[in-house]
């Protein structure tokens, strides 16, 4: 487990495990997500990183027509199977 102190500025400098992990270099950004009493440390990525996260190898690419009409496709399905 890695540690650091919390200087009276509120200021750490995280382990080097840690920057390691993330790929943490010097002026990357990190984000604190709180969850449960808990706290998560992720590197911020710019939305153009994003590009392509969801792509799934051997699947074609669906469209937005092709999603609308899927999710119009499953209210109605799920209309039709509520008394």
């Amino acid at each position: 487990m890695q540690e650091s102190t919390v200087t009276v500025k509120g200021q750490t400098t995280l382990p080097r495990d840690v920057r390691r992990a993330l790929g943490l270099a010097s002026g990357d950004k990190v984000r604190y997500v709180i969850l449960d009493g808990e706290v998560r440390l992720l590197k911020s990525r710019p939305v153009n990183e994003l590009a392509g996260i969801l792509a799934r190898p051997g699947r074609r690419p669906v469209s937005l027509d092709g999603m609308e009409a899927a999710i119009a496709a499953g209210a109605t399905d799920d209309a039709d199977s509520k008394p």
